[in-house]
């Protein structure tokens, strides 16, 4: 027996103990007419009317200045994401990327996750894509800036990273020039061990839900669903283990070990249809 069949039958067993469940609680319990605060937030949901919060507007142009005015940062950056499986329900991926950044012109991400590691460096002259378990080397020539480097790393080598509007020069340029609704949820202490404020806003195609620190204005959680995705798969960035303005060591942007590594063309990889994390539909054309 394969693992594949049994966390298929594992998942089928699951599956049917929640729909039996629904059901029994669907005949036990019927739903009873909305009144008192169920009403209310009934009449609340009839008379919302979208637009631009100018508290969540607020909130979101706070953050992205403290981004932007950052000369060095680090963080952690977790990603998972939805992927359709062959039951229909989406099975979920995850990856782990360690980033570190000296503006203008460097940028290190090291990812692990469920599937193969890469390690990824720009030093304002250059960008290399390093795969260390295959011992793969690509190497390509790149624009002065992180910004240009990143479109032109998109563009060459199919690489996307799901944090890229974190570390723009402008990140509030980049939710600005779709931005749709955005409006002011309240406070949550359980997010990234702190107190953050939640905003949910429509950028482009794409809805977006973030946690940000009330005092330290750091984003610690994303939460998107892309709009015209008739699945509505979610993606899920947690963010941590933030360092703002501390000193970067001079050798942190290249690896000695990738050095040794074989050569290969810097190009997408010929894995088209493998699920993953994919730069959102934008209504303009942005940094991705």
């Amino acid at each position: 027996m394969t693992c594949e069949t049994l966390r298929w039958r594992a998942t089928a067993v699951a599956l049917g103990i929640y729909l039996s469940a629904s059901v029994c609680a669907a005949q036990t319990h019927p739903k009873p007419p909305a009144s008192g605060a169920a009403a209310k937030l009934t009449a609340s949901a009839l008379t919302f009317k979208p637009g631009l919060e100018p508290h969540a507007i607020e909130i979101l142009k706070d953050a992205c200045e403290h981004l932007a005015a950052a000369k060095t940062m680090s963080f952690t950056a977790v990603v998972s994401y939805e992927s359709p499986s062959r039951l229909g329900p989406p099975l979920v991926y995850s990856t782990r990327s360690e980033v570190t950044l000296q503006r203008p012109d460097k940028l290190r991400v090291l990812t692990s996750g469920d599937g193969p590691a890469s390690d990824f460096y720009y030093d304002g002259k250059s960008m290399t894509a390093f795969a260390p378990a295959e011992n793969l080397i690509a190497v390509a020539d790149a624009p002065p800036t992180i910004d240009a480097a990143l479109e032109e790393a998109f563009a060459k080598g199919a690489i996307y990273f799901p944090f890229t509007d974190v570390i723009v020069s402008d990140p509030y340029k980049d939710i600005a020039d779709g931005l749709k609704i955005a409006f002011y949820i309240g406070q949550s202490n359980v997010v990234g061990g702190t107190t953050t404020d939640m905003v949910a806003y429509v950028t482009g195609d794409v809805f977006v839900q973030i946690w940000i620190g009330t005092q330290d204005k750091l984003p610690r959680r994303i939460y998107a669903i892309y709009l015209n995705d008739r699945a509505r798969l979610r993606h899920v960035l947690e963010l941590s283990d933030w360092a703002m303005d501390v000193a970067v060591p001079p050798d942190a942007f290249s690896s000695a070990k990738a050095n040794n590594a074989a050569h290969i063309a810097f190009s997408p990889p010929d894995v088209g249809d493998a699920p993953g994390m994919k730069p959102p539909p934008r209504t303009k054309q942005k940094v991705q």
